[in-house]
């Protein structure tokens, strides 16, 4: 007689499927947590105010607050930064302002900061953080990155003396701390997180929320 099917290892399996399932259906229509009201961001005369990209005129800032280290907030400029460049940023719809926001747990996050710092001072600090950013599972596994930061300079054609020299100084390291506590007093706690049109939302963003919260901005800015 034959022996009755055991179903278990299935129905198992098909849970776990719909689990990842609403999970990305979760992700897909917004992720991240709860928008949260919060004040503008406190930024001193005396402090640095973040890398910009984009118009003046724009409508619409987004500030992010991230960690070089951060995998979510690598999976953010993967996924999503290409779209939010070519068709807000570009349009000229929104400006983004990138804050320093080095994590603890992520060692080497400092040091990738100061190499980003230091390709700012040549005007390629966008063109450091994609390299920083794409090749995250590269210098992430290396106890001492350095060499790889320097590589990452000499593949978007840095003036190599002036890196070697300001990474040497260690000349924007309390500039770094400081962005960093400018972002622990909006409130944030963890990385990435992003403060657009007056709320702070946490979280690797998929594109559609993005835009959302960007719609929501411009129509608060006509009224």
């Amino acid at each position: 007689m034959a022996q009755p099917m055991n179903l278990k290892p299935f129905y198992l399996g098909f849970a776990a499927l719909a689990v990842v399932g609403a999970a990305a259906i979760w992700w897909a229509r917004g992720g991240g947590t709860t928008p949260v009201e919060v004040d503008p961001v406190p930024v001193n005369a005396s402090s640095f105010a973040g890398y910009v990209l984009g118009s003046d005129s724009a409508a619409v800032e987004i500030i992010e607050y991230a960690d070089f280290g951060c995998g979510a907030c690598a999976q953010f400029a993967v996924l999503a930064g290409a779209d939010i460049k070519s068709r807000l940023v570009e349009a000229g719809r929104v400006r983004i302002r990138f804050r320093d926001f080095a994590i603890p747990s992520h060692p080497s996050s400092p040091d990738a900061h100061l190499a980003a710092a230091c390709a700012g001072e040549q005007g390629q600090f966008f063109a450091m953080h994609d390299q920083l950013f794409f090749g995250q599972r590269d210098w992430t596994r290396q106890r001492r990155p350095d060499r790889q930061f320097r590589d990452y300079a000499e593949a978007i054609r840095l003036d190599m003396s002036r890196y070697d020299d300001c990474v040497r100084d260690r000349r924007h390291m309390g500039r770094i701390d400081a962005a960093k506590q400018e972002g622990l007093a909006v409130g944030v706690s963890s990385t990435p997180s992003f403060v657009i049109g007056g709320l702070l939302v946490v979280g690797a963003l998929p594109y559609d929320s993005v835009v959302a919260l960007v719609e929501r901005a411009e129509g608060a800015a006509t009224r």
